[in-house]
């Protein structure tokens, strides 16, 4: 047993792994493994909520939990895991699913944003998509689940969902508190800084994934949106700039005052081939691993078998529990 918090992280298999992913939430998952317990789940169930290829969804999952791993999760500290590969996780969804009024799922950011336009073709996994991530937290009895802002409304339906089954059937869940995080939460799309960087958006030069070679990464930066103006500096009304320097704040540690005085008389173009070169280098190890856990499949299969067995551990001792609570057992 252990005395740490217990964190659940998920990370959807939608597409290649960018940037976004790595400052806004990656890079933190590995700084905290020391401190927290942590269970990191690759949620592909939650991939199948919209349109969807098989094959590709099984190249991006192992090339995700690669990645992962690359980037510093190790699997002796931390449990690191498939969604898919732990039964649990559906069977604990249908059960809060039943017990979870309609309107708590329609009020869901989300599932306004995504089914608009689709009338009565929008799938049902769309709407039940909260019920199935409140299943995620809950199963692993986490207490801490670490967020962006746009994914905050899940964590805080997920403890309606767990208060209201424990005051319905007695005691069973931890109730889990959001953490988000400040610098870095939230990186932008090079192409769009209106927008979060995400797997999900088309366009080249949208987001800087993982295994960009360094040529790419620089190109990628060179187009990045900026605006007319002429002084580089941290300013909410200039998302393009803000969100460049935002980025090399995370990376390099400056301040915003030694950023903003590092690029006093310089222009767009010093930052974005300074910023090219920083994440490049950032990136170098991190690809130099994955081509190492990638050049033998049978070492991802691995850590994937492990990590599904430490998981399903923890989650069939709550399902015992559930089961019991709800009279199925």
């Amino acid at each position: 047993m252990t005395d740490k918090l217990r964190v659940f992280s998920g990370i959807k298999p939608s597409g290649d792994p960018h940037l976004g992913n790595y400052l806004g939430a990656i890079r933190n998952w590995v700084a905290d493994q020391e401190r927290y317990e942590n269970f990191f789940c690759v949620v592909d169930q939650h991939a199948i909520t919209v349109p969807y290829d098989p094959e590709e969804l099984r190249r991006n999952v192992r090339q995700l939990v690669a990645v992962l791993v690359a980037c510093g999760i190790d699997t002796e500290r931390s449990v690191l895991f498939v969604q898919s590969h732990v039964p649990e996780h559906t069977e604990l969804a249908w059960l809060l699913t039943c017990n979870t009024p309609l309107g708590w799922l329609q009020r869901m950011t989300q599932f306004k944003d995504k089914s608009v336009g689709q009338g009565e073709s929008v799938g049902t996994g769309l709407l039940t998509y909260p019920a199935l991530m409140a299943a995620d937290i809950l199963l692993y009895q986490a207490a801490v689940v670490p967020v962006g802002d746009d994914q905050k409304q899940h964590v805080e339906l997920a403890r309606d969902i767990a208060g209201r089954f424990n005051s319905l059937y007695g005691e069973t869940f931890v109730v889990p508190e959001p953490v988000i995080r400040g610098v870095g939460a939230r990186v932008m799309g090079l192409d769009d800084p209106t927008r979060k960087m995400s797997k999900s958006v088309a366009g080249q030069f949208h987001a800087v994934g993982l295994l960009d070679e360094p040529k790419v990464i620089q190109k990628k930066f060179s187009r990045a949106v900026t605006d007319s103006q002429q002084e580089i500096l941290f300013d909410d009304n200039r998302p393009g700039v803000t969100n460049l320097l935002t980025i090399h704040q995370v990376l390099s540690g400056l301040t915003k005052e030694e950023l903003e005085a590092r690029f006093v008389g310089k222009g767009y173009g010093d930052l974005k081939k300074e910023l090219g070169a920083l994440v490049a280098e950032a990136l170098a190890p991190i690809q130099q691993r994955y081509a190492e856990l990638t050049d033998d499949p049978q070492v991802l299969d691995r850590i994937l078998v492990a990590g599904a067995e430490q998981a399903s551990v923890v989650a069939g001792q709550t399902m015992e529990r559930v089961r019991q609570s709800m009279g199925l057992r």
